[in-house]
Order: structure tokens, then sequence, then C-alpha cells
């Protein structure tokens, strides 16, 4: 396996990947793929060479391998590995999926107007790509852990174990080379995928409290702009507006017939009297 070209692909899911994301794409390169590569092939080896048992009964040694290990350590961590960096590369190819659809936008109706304003921002389809791909990775973890666990016994590794199966003429001692060694390399391995996977429930936790917080942002806003706007709808200022409206209507309008009636009813009153007063005798005067 050439692990340059792939450590060159996950190396473009750094830039698409929060903080915890940088970490894990850390941990499994420093502390699992660099720890696989230059220790772990070395001190396991050509496992079944380091396998013996004492008797030269032919294919008793090769049945009790078989049986004690179904499957090898450093064949399982190789797997682990693999499948544990496949769902990151559901967002790279989201990302190059929404670069094409720009670029093809961008040539149908030019640079004015752009479909994504960034296309490796997570909203969106890649908001779900990404958590998707940490629910598939945190399960791969847990789902490789609990075989590792169910095929040797709590990750244990005796020194001796004792086979009985057939062709073996009897119950046989088997020893297993660097048993000490081993052993410390399958703690550490299994701690680094706990490791992977606290970061990867913690990456989790952060993009949903994250959305929920920026939905609940987003509610308040928009409450506090009902809010605003009923505010200034039900001020005075405006009220008293509408009653100067209401005055200048009453000014412009002409006047109606009983307001243009009643002072020249005065008037002529008025001029009555006094052509009244004028026509009367002086009483006093002509005593």
């Amino acid at each position: 396996m050439d692990w340059k070209t792939f450590q060159a692909l996950l190396s473009g899911v750094n830039k698409y990947s929060t903080a915890f994301g940088r970490v894990w794409l850390s941990v499994v390169f420093v502390f699992r793929v660099m720890v696989y590569v230059v220790a772990a092939e070395r001190v396991w080896g050509d496992e079944q060479k380091d396998f013996d048992c004492n008797t030269k009964q032919p294919g008793c040694a090769n049945v009790c391998y078989d049986y004690f290990f179904p499957i090898s350590h450093i064949r399982l961590w190789a797997l682990q590995l693999i499948f544990v960096t496949c769902p990151s590369f559901m967002v790279v190819m989201h990302v190059a999926y929404r670069d094409d659809r720009e670029r093809k936008h961008t040539a149908k109706h030019g640079d004015s107007k752009k479909l994504y304003n960034n296309t490796g921002k997570k909203h969106g389809g890649l908001w779900w790509t990404y958590l998707v791909s940490l629910f598939v990775k945190t399960g791969i973890e847990v789902s490789f852990l609990y075989i590792l666990h169910y095929i040797y016994d709590s990750f244990y590794l005796p020194r001796l174990v004792k086979c009985h199966m057939a062709p073996c003429p009897n119950l046989v001692d088997c020893y297993i080379g660097h048993p000490t060694e081993k052993k410390v390399f399958t703690y550490f391995m299994v701690g680094a995928s706990g490791l992977c996977i606290v970061l990867n429930i913690c990456e989790i936790v952060y993009l949903i409290s994250k959305r929920f917080v920026r939905i609940a942002n987003k509610m308040s806003r928009r409450n506090r702009n009902v809010a605003v706007h009923h505010d200034e709808y039900n001020k005075d200022p405006f009220s008293n507006g509408n009653e100067t409206l209401l005055r200048r209507d009453l000014k412009d309008q002409p006047p109606s017939f009983r307001s243009a009636i009643k002072p020249s009813h005065r008037l002529s009153g008025l001029k009555l009297e006094e052509k009244i007063r004028a026509s009367a005798p002086n009483l006093s005067s002509s005593k």
C-alpha cells in the first residue's frame, strides 16, 4: 500500500474540517498510521513462524495458530484504518460536486451570480454529509474494537496457549512470539482508536449545538424585528400625525351649508333690530 498517496488524499479533508476534525486527522496519522508502518509491522512480522508448539505433528501448529489467531492484528488494523478514513472522502466528493456546479453556473450566467458564497462552507447538504461521515466513522471504530475484543478476549495476549485441535495427538502447548511487546502495541492502538471515538463524539456535539445556536439566534432576530415593527405602529407620534392630517383635510374642505348660513343670519337680525329702533318714536322727548 502506498501510504504517501493515501496521506495526500486525506490531507484534502483537513481544510474542510473543524478543529476537532483536524485533531482527529493528526491522531490518525501520527499515532496510528505512523506507528503501524514504522513499528507494528516489524513487531508482528511473520507471526506463524514465531508461533511454536511442542509437537512435530504435521499441521498441528497451523491449525492451532488459525484457532487462536483467526485474523492477524496487523491486518485487522489495516482494514480498520482504510474503512475509518473512507467516510472522510464523502465530504471531499461533495465539495467537488459543489465546485462543478458552481463552475457550470458561472459559465452560463457569468460571475455576477453565484450558487455558493463558499463551496467548502458547511451549510445545507454539506453539513448533513459531514455529520453522517462522523457517525459512520464512529460506528466503524466501535465495530472494529468489538471485533478485536471478541476475538482476542479483552485485547489480552497470553504467553502460552493450550491446543487440542485435530490433528494434534494430545493437548499441546504453543508459545507466542514477543507477547509483551505485542500486548503493548495492542493497548496503544486500542487507546488511539478510543481517542478517535471521543473526538468524533465531541465534533458531533459541536456541530449539532452550533446548528441549534444558529437557529435560536435566527428566531430571536425574527421575533425582535416583529416586535420593533409592532412598536413603531403603536407609537403616539404616528397617531398625532394622523390627527394633524385629519385637521388639514378639514381645513382644506369647503365650508358646509350651516356654517355659511349662520353668520349671514346673524347679520340680517342685527340690521332689522337697528331699523326698528330708528323708526320707533322717542317717548322721552315728547314729554
